[in-house]
């Protein structure tokens, strides 16, 4: 028997009315959920922002904790948001999810439901469940469902409450914006990009205010710092705090404000408050920057040629001659970014009259490089002036306010030259030679130096006057002094017996400026004749003064004889003891004296050897006479002092004193007569000298007639003929010159025929006599007056030949007694 066959399958959905109210409640929940969602997200994001714009306000929000409060705020969107939805979207997608949800709230209902969709996908046939009976089960539990409303199965809806959060956070963020745009877009970009540096908003803004700054070390400073432009508050007062120390307050200035905060030592930081604004700038005291070493590179004018040079400043002064230029190089302790110098000051009390208001200040900038500062080159002009010079490290810090540098402008002064080694008058003869030294000093460099001289007739003569030079050296630029040797003899060079006058010469670079002058020394060339005349009369005073000394001693003589009278006791008694050391001190002074005429018959000794046409015999008694008074000087006199000296003697015996004033007065005649014998011996040669001298002053008159002769006749083409007042003035100061030679000659001659008398009242030399009597016969004295009175009419024809008349005649008495004085 066959099997009976299985009835087909027939598929039981839900009824259409519950699956549609499913639907409605599925869409219901998934709307609100996601509502709920984005509502959150929005929430996170606005109330992240608000609070970055809320603390911001207060202080400045760090970096992490805006990156926090961000990451806090977006976590609703990127953690809770996908969270929900997953729960409420994604998990409560199909019926039986649903079903348990409304079991939540509608436990058997929800059972029931559950049951009809398990229901909708059991698999079976009409023997293990009937269709018709599930689709009646479904019938009812669909009518029972439709008789509820699924929507109070819903879960706590909070869309609407969070919805009207997000929009009342969206409406303080609006508000925001409208009221403080600028701090809203700052808050806005710190909390998008919390990392970035973006400083704060604040209402109180500062015009680039400072981060960090360096201070003078223990000294008080001020902080400025002041509000921008774009500040929207101003607030009156603020304060600063430096480290722990108490506050600093300052009240508003126009747009700024100024706070002084006591020395400080250890770095620290300063915090300012002014309004919502809080600032923080890092302090570290620093020592000022000094200058290790000023110099200055100095250019002395082209025309001393002089290279530039480095000149150290560190004592702060600049001396330089006028027309110089200079650059001031300063080196300091650490980099500078700032200097300048000027504007120049005059110094006051300048000596230089009326410059002063002329001068013209500079000034300007310095060129810095690194630690170094240079200034542009500066002129010297003729008034001193100080220049200040300040300047600015990198760190922002002023050096020394007061430093000045003073330069003194010196003119080229005139350089100077001195004559040494050589007495201010001399007398020489043409043969012989000085020596001397010249110096030349300057203050910029000698440029040359030399002798120069010019010559003056004692007497009329046709010979042209000497004059000449000699350059000794060339000078060196910056060769301050030059001292070079000089020797100068008239016959070298040609010069004839006139009086010289000798200076020495300079001169420096300076431009225009002519040749200094030495103080003169005038040289008195002398012929022999003239020279041993002068000898002469220098010798009648030693012997005079000689002489003297002599009579001053036989008066001590003559008292230390009274004091030989007495015995010892007497000696030692106060009176005597004083007489005694008169005596002594006087004896001193006859020594010294005795010692200055031998000096001084020394150098009559050597003038008179150089003479050359002085006797020998003369130079052998005044050898012998300064012999005698050397051993005086030397030996004799000090021995009788000496013994003076000792006589006085406190610890002397009676014995003793009386001794050795014995002595001394023995002593004492020995010395005076040498000193006699001297005097004879010189006396001697006194008479020979004299005897020599009137030969020369014959020899010289006859001379100065020639001269005048011989300046005569080399004027006859321009005076002859011509009366004294038609005369050129050169001319007439000739004529007047020659007068004026001519009376002197007068005047010698009647003055040696006076010498001639007396010379033979004391010799009885018979040659003397005769040319006396010849000269008083010729009447010259009357002959030479009339030759002068000849002059003064421009008579110069005759008075040429009464000249030359009375030179001849001269001449041969001259003649005549030197042939006597040789027989």
């Amino acid at each position: 028997m066959s099997a009976s066959p299985t009835p087909p399958e027939r598929k039981v959905v839900i009824p259409e009315a519950l699956r549609l109210q499913l639907n409605d409640f599925r869409r219901q929940l998934w709307r609100v959920k996601i509502l709920e969602a984005v509502a959150a997200g929005i929430i996170g994001l606005l109330f992240s922002f608000l609070l970055v714009f809320a603390l911001d306000r207060f202080w400045q929000t760090p970096g992490w904790v805006r990156l926090v409060i961000l990451l806090a705020g977006v976590s609703l969107f990127t953690v809770f948001a996908p969270f929900w939805l997953h729960r409420w979207v994604w998990r409560q997608r199909r019926e039986a999810q649903l079903a348990r949800l409304i079991a939540r709230r509608y436990p058997g209902l929800g059972d029931r439901l559950l049951g009809v969709i398990e229901l909708q996908h059991q698999d079976g046939n009409t023997d293990t469940l009937s269709p018709r009976l599930r689709e009646a089960a479904m019938e009812a539990v669909a009518a029972e469902t439709g008789k509820r409303k699924l929507d109070d199965a819903l879960p706590p809806q909070r869309h609407w409450r969070w919805t009207a959060g997000a929009l009342a956070l969206a409406a303080v963020v609006a508000v925001a914006f409208i009221i403080t745009p600028r701090a809203g877009w700052n808050a806005l970009e710190r909390w998008l990009m919390p990392l970035s540096p973006t400083e704060r908003y604040t209402f109180t803004r500062l015009d680039h205010p400072p981060l960090k700054m360096a201070v003078p070390f223990g000294e008080a400073f001020e902080v400025d710092l002041k509000l921008s432009s774009d500040s929207e508050q101003r607030p009156d007062v603020a304060s600063g705090r430096y480290g722990l120390q108490p506050a600093v307050g300052t009240k508003r200035a126009g747009d700024g404000y100024r706070f002084t905060f006591p020395g400080q030592q250890d770095p620290g930081r300063i915090v300012f408050r002014i309004g919502d604004l809080r600032h923080e700038v890092s302090v570290e005291p620093v020592v000022r920057p000094t200058m290790e070493s000023v110099e200055a590179v100095l250019m002395p004018p082209a025309y001393l040629g002089i290279p530039e040079r480095t000149v150290d400043l560190n004592n702060g002064v600049l001396s330089a001659v006028e027309g110089s230029s200079f650059r001031i190089k300063l080196h300091a302790n650490r980099p500078l970014s700032f200097g300048i110098f000027g504007p120049t000051l005059p110094q006051t009390g300048t000596e230089i009259v009326g410059s002063s208001a002329n001068y013209r200040p500079t000034g300007g900038e310095l060129e810095i490089s690194g630690a170094s500062a240079t200034t542009p080159d500066i002129k010297v002009g003729s008034v001193p002036f100080e220049i200040p010079v300040a300047w600015t490290d990198h760190l922002g810090l002023n050096g020394d306010a007061g430093f000045r540098l003073r330069v003194d402008a010196l003119r080229d002064a005139v350089p100077t030259c001195y004559l040494q080694g050589i007495d201010r008058q001399k007398v020489m003869l043409p043969e012989e030679t000085i020596d001397f030294e010249v110096l030349a000093e300057d203050d910029f460099g000698v440029k040359e130096t030399g002798i120069e001289w010019t010559g003056q007739h004692t007497r009329p003569s046709a010979d042209p006057v000497a004059t000449g030079e000699l350059k000794l050296a060339d000078g060196e630029p910056e060769e301050r002094r030059v001292l070079r040797n000089a020797s100068f003899s008239p016959g070298a060079f040609g010069i004839k017996p006139q009086k010289i006058t000798l200076r020495g010469y300079t001169g420096d670079h300076f431009p225009g400026r002519g040749r200094v002058y030495s103080e003169p020394v005038v040289i008195y060339v002398l012929t022999r004749d003239e020279h041993a005349q002068m000898l002469k009369g220098k010798f009648d005073r030693v012997l005079t003064e000689f002489e003297d000394l002599a009579r001053r001693e036989q008066d001590l003589l003559d008292e230390n004889q009274r004091l030989e009278r007495l015995n010892g006791e007497e000696l030692q008694k106060d009176e005597n003891a004083k007489r005694l050391e008169n005596q002594e001190d006087a004896e001193s002074e006859s020594t010294r004296r005795m010692s200055e005429l031998t000096e001084r018959m020394e150098s009559l000794m050597k003038d008179a050897a150089r003479n050359g046409d002085i006797e020998k015999d003369t130079l052998k008694k005044m050898a012998e006479s300064l012999k005698s008074m050397q051993e005086l000087s030397q030996k004799d006199l000090p021995k009788v002092e000496e013994k003076l000296s000792e006589s006085g003697e406190q610890s002397n015996t009676p014995e003793k004193s009386e001794k050795d004033v014995a002595e001394a007065v023995e002593q004492q005649k020995k010395a005076l007569e040498k000193m006699q014998e001297a005097i004879a011996k010189a006396n001697e040669a006194n008479k020979k000298f004299e005897a020599g001298t009137f030969v020369n002053r014959l020899k010289k008159a006859a001379g100065e007639q020639d001269g005048i002769a011989s300046a005569l006749i080399e004027s006859y083409e321009r005076v002859l003929g011509l009366r004294s007042s038609r005369l050129d003035p050169s001319d007439q100061r000739r004529l007047n010159e020659t007068s004026s030679q001519q009376a002197n000659t007068a005047s010698d001659i009647r003055w040696l025929q006076e010498d001639l008398g007396h010379y033979f009242a004391r010799t009885s030399t018979e040659s003397f006599k005769q040319i006396l009597d010849e000269m008083r016969e010729s009447r010259i004295d009357i002959g030479l007056e009339e030759v002068r009175n000849l002059l003064a009419k421009n008579h110069s024809f005759t008075a040429t030949e009464d000249a030359k008349k009375w030179a001849d005649k001269l001449t041969a008495w001259a003649k005549k007694l030197e042939g006597e004085k040789e027989n």
